[in-house]
């Protein structure tokens, strides 16, 4: 491996090691001065009272530390101050279980759809709180809706169909409630240009034509809520059509005075629905500009005479404004829109909590369906909101809604397709993780969207433990009572430092005080290892709780002194002022070597079978030949290679007498398979070898050498390869004899045909003897008649 790859690497381990040793301890790094600031770092963290308890040199802050670590240094588990958190339900009403046909009519306030509803938390930093809360969505809940409706002149054909609206969504209601109230409002634009015409004329009538339209207005509140749906026909039926210039209209305004106007729209504390009708978009905050209107809306309620006053002196509301105000007054908003709109108002919905978007036909006569849908939707969510958190606290939620779902995180805020008398609950934790600036109890509200009712817990913060009721201010044992006694340590009075309180700030820097903390000649303060405060060493604190400094001048720590195997003082004793104290039966710097001779026994109970000596527990053979823990073994005397063949032959070869039982009998060495002889290990005066060969049923050889260790670990190197005796090789024997009987032929021929020409040679040559020898007769055969007639025809001259 690289050297820089492995400094790094060790660096980064070196690190890491420092980050998790400083990720568990707070309670150290906190330094704190007394039980108060102890107990505020974390759960984990308490606080030792016994006043006997800090040794020389250890800062006062040397109380506070995890539990164990406390126990560990002496503190009794009595004198440890760890306070944990609690809580008590103050309030705790069961939900309602009633039906719309029952006897019973409860009054509004009197029906419970969330339990607990009040509750006090005793909090402490980094101690989670948790409790329970149901929800159960009661049967014929009331319900107050109202209806607030554009007039502008485009929804002309939609005002004839909500005049009757009253009567027939009363008897819709009616099947869901019997305590149901309706209200009616109108709006159109702010009554200033360029949103409407200012002219005289077009303010008492602002349509066009032969139309007669009322004056423009912002918003009014026709018909405050009512359980008359007759009523609500009669006064509906008398409203006229306004008209504008642009096409947005100011529907923010109405919608901010409906949700702040609660005595004059007359909303009860039940479920509170505002439907809110048109065919057109919207202005928002920055765009009464336009108009010269540049106050930014006071979200108050302004109604005169039913009129909203102050349209052409504050703006429009922001988008976050409304949804504000929608919330603070639990009040879910169905928008009834148009199809050419439905884009612009469900991106609206999504930041509108508990809001639903409706598609309103062209002339508004699906509004009682449309309004039916969404208050379905709407009632079937439950979804809980707090109230804003006090610093340094936070809030988790986890739901169990139907069917056994569980949600966490943002959807353990909420449970869907809840139907009337279901119940879901909700798991909350609350975890305080410093205590606030000021007071020491704090108050939130969590409440479900949409509904009025809501669970009020009151925070305690644990901020002082109970031992400093007990303290003793001015207290002599705090130097002539510069301090107060309280938790078995001084807590100084401002000015004031030392453990008892024994010097002022401006003595901190005094160069005599600094020579009471120089261990004689010695330039350093404190060794190095602390802090001289008041002519007296406080030691610094090790980020690992099991190392400390101590002394009179931080001379001292327990983690310094020898190691053995990487253990400090071996593992069999303690580091006291940087040398090892050790325990029975061990002796050495470290701690290493053991006085106990039982380790050194052979099994003739002698020790070190009487050719060694026993030293730190361990053998050291004084005949070479022999070696193991204690000198029993004899790897080169006569016999090794024998005893150990049939195991060496079944592990590295899979053969032999012991093949089947191999891993029973044959485990008690390590088996190392090297690839010839050259590289099986040679004798070494430290470790004998003994070299073996030997023959298996094959009668093939194989090689291995046997050996023990400096460990007594009983080692076999053994050649991976068996060397066997060749045999014959059949395929050039064949190949050499029919190469033989093919060249035997071939020779045979030859001599044939050499035969054959020898002898035709003598034949040839007889015959020519015997031609020459012959004689013939050369006379005419007078039996001979030629083959050849000549014939001359008479009658050729020669011509």
């Amino acid at each position: 491996m690289d050297l820089r790859v492995l400094f790094i690497a060790t660096l980064f381990g070196i690190i890491c090691y420092s980050c998790a040793q400083q990720e568990g301890n707070d309670c150290i790094k906190a330094n704190a001065k007394s039980c108060g600031e102890c107990i505020q770092v974390g759960e984990k963290c308490g606080w030792c009272t016994d006043p006997e308890f800090l040794k020389q040199g250890e800062p006062t802050s040397a109380r506070c530390d995890e539990l164990q670590s406390l126990k560990k240094k002496g503190c009794g588990v009595s004198l440890i101050e760890n306070p944990h958190g609690s809580q008590t339900i103050n309030k705790n009403v069961p939900v309602t279980n009633r039906n719309k046909n029952g006897e019973d009519k409860l009054k509004p306030e009197d029906i419970t759809q969330i339990q607990p509803q009040k509750l006090t938390l005793n909090l402490r930093s980094g101690e989670a709180q948790s409790f329970n809360l149901k929800f159960k969505r009661a049967e014929d809940y009331p319900i107050d809706l109202y209806y607030l409706m554009d007039l502008s002149f485009s929804m002309k054909d939609d005002l004839e169909n909500v005049k009757n609206l009253g009567t027939s969504l009363m008897i819709e209601m009616s099947k869901i409630t019997s305590d149901f109230r309706i209200g009616f409002g109108s709006f159109v634009e702010k009554t200033v240009m360029p949103y409407i015409s200012t002219t005289p004329a077009k303010l008492l009538n602002p349509c066009t034509g032969d139309q007669n339209c009322t004056s423009p207005f912002s918003y009014k509140n026709v018909l405050k809520l009512t359980s008359d749906g007759q009523q609500f026909n009669t006064l509906v039926g008398q409203q006229q059509i306004s008209g504008n210039l642009d096409s947005p209209e100011g529907g923010f305004d109405a919608i901010m005075q409906v949700a702040v106007c609660g005595d004059a729209i007359g909303w009860r504390n039940v479920t509170r629905l505002l439907v809110f009708s048109t065919d057109a978009g919207f202005h928002f905050a920055g765009d009464g500009k336009l108009g010269g209107i540049v106050l930014p809306n006071d979200g108050k309620c302004h109604l005169e005479n039913n009129m909203y006053t102050m349209s052409h002196y504050y703006d429009y509301p922001s988008i976050a404004h409304l949804v504000q105000k929608l919330s603070d007054n639990n009040i879910q908003t169905i928008f009834a829109i148009t199809e050419e709109f439905q884009p612009v108002y469900k991106e609206l919905k999504n930041l509108i909590p508990k809001s639903a978007v409706g598609t309103l036909s062209s002339n508004s006569s699906n509004v009682i369906n449309l309004i039916i849908d969404a208050y379905n939707s709407l009632s079937s969510e439950v979804i809980l909101e707090n109230s804003k958190l006090p610093e340094g606290v936070t809030i988790t939620y986890q739901s169990r809604c139907k069917n056994g779902l569980v949600g966490e995180g943002d959807n353990g805020r909420k449970c869907s397709n809840i139907s009337i008398g279901d119940e879901v609950s909700f798991k909350i934790s609350i975890q305080a993780h410093k205590c606030p600036k000021q007071g020491q109890s704090e108050t939130i509200k969590i409440k479900p969207l949409g509904f009025t009712e809501e669970v009020e817990i009151v925070l305690n913060f644990i901020c002082e433990c109970s031992c400093q009721t007990d303290g003793e201010k001015s207290s002599p044992l705090c130097h002539n009572g510069n301090g107060t006694f309280e938790c078995g340590a001084c807590r100084c009075y401002e000015g004031r430092i030392g453990r008892q309180c024994e010097c002022s700030t401006e003595e901190v820097n005094s160069d005599d005080l600094d020579a009471n903390c120089r261990p004689g000649n010695s330039t350093d303060i404190c060794s190095n290892n602390g802090d001289c405060v008041c002519g007296t060493c406080e030691c610094k604190k090790r980020e690992n709780p099991e190392e400390s400094y101590r002394g009179e001048f931080c001379e001292c720590d327990n983690f310094n002194c020898d190691r053995s195997n990487n253990t400090l003082c071996g593992g069999h004793g303690r580091c006291d002022c940087r040398v090892c104290i050790c325990d029975a039966n061990y002796t050495g710097s470290a701690c290493d070597c053991s006085l106990d001779n039982t380790t050194c026994l052979a099994s003739n109970t002698q020790v070190c079978n009487g050719r060694g000596t026993c030293v730190c527990g361990t053998c050291k053979c004084t005949d070479p030949k022999f070696q193991g823990r204690t000198c029993e073994i004899c790897p080169t005397c006569p016999g090794v290679c024998t005893e150990h063949k049939d195991c060496v032959e079944c592990r590295a070869f899979g053969t032999g007498e012991k093949k089947d039982t191999c891993d029973r009998d044959c485990g008690y060495f390590n088996l190392i398979k090297v690839k010839d002889t050259d590289k099986l290990p040679q004798p070494v005066q430290a470790f004998p070898v003994m070299h073996c060969k030997e023959r298996d049923a094959n009668d093939c050889w194989f090689y291995y050498t046997y050996a023990i260790n400096n460990n007594t670990e009983k080692e076999v190197h053994v050649v991976e390869t068996l060397e066997c005796p060749t045999g014959p090789d059949i395929i050039p024997i064949v190949a050499g004899v029919v190469a033989g009987i093919v060249l035997i032929g071939l020779a045979l021929l030859v001599i044939w045909k050499l035969l054959m020409i020898i002898h035709d040679r003598r034949e040839f040559a007889k015959f020519e003897k015997e031609k020459l020898n012959a004689r013939w007769d050369t006379g005419e055969n007078p039996i001979y008649k030629s083959a050849v007639t000549t014939v001359v025809n008479p009658k050729y001259e020669g011509k």
